[in-house]
């Protein structure tokens, strides 16, 4: 008679049993480093957003400024990106008239952003640099909860970001 005896069997599911542990725990813990990963790269993404409007002087659209804050006599300052909390951040147009919302972002509740140095860090309009001091930078960490992993943002005065 062939088959398998019940010890057999046994440490045969035992062993599947490991291999499914071990990886569903490389899995999440993978997971969760594409989530912080994913957000620096968002973070950096949405800076890149406010230097680009910048850089083009492009003042908010009218469905984007009801209250007509960058329109006639008022001027576009720059564009900030402004920590609000630790799980908020904005895109702002700031315009002589005041200040206009051009993004908002809540952040995932497993990761949190850290206010930078220098808040809000607005780039200029034409190019013309970032509110930064000259040959400094600030930094923006973001921390995911439970694994205390951290990705740090930079930006420097001349508005690079990396």
């Amino acid at each position: 008679m062939k088959g398998y005896t019940l010890i057999e069997i046994l440490i045969g599911l035992t062993i599947i049993g490991l291999i499914f542990g071990f990886g569903y725990v490389s899995f999440r813990d993978f997971s969760r480093r594409q989530t912080l990963i994913g957000t620096a790269k968002a973070v950096q993404g949405d800076l890149r957003l406010a230097q680009a409007l910048a850089a083009a002087g492009q003042k908010p659209t009218d469905a984007d400024d009801p209250l007509s804050l960058c329109k006639g006599v008022n001027t576009l300052d720059g564009y900030g990106f402004k920590v609000y909390s630790a799980i908020e951040y904005k895109i702002e147009a700031y315009c002589t008239g005041g200040t206009i919302v051009n993004k908002d972002v809540n952040l995932s509740p497993e990761i949190t952003i850290s206010t930078p140095s220098v808040n809000p860090i607005k780039f200029k309009i034409l190019g013309m640099g970032t509110n930064i001091a000259a040959g400094e930078t600030t930094t923006i960490t973001l921390t995911q909860a439970g694994t205390n992993s951290q990705l740090v943002v930079t930006i420097g005065a001349g508005g690079e970001i990396k």
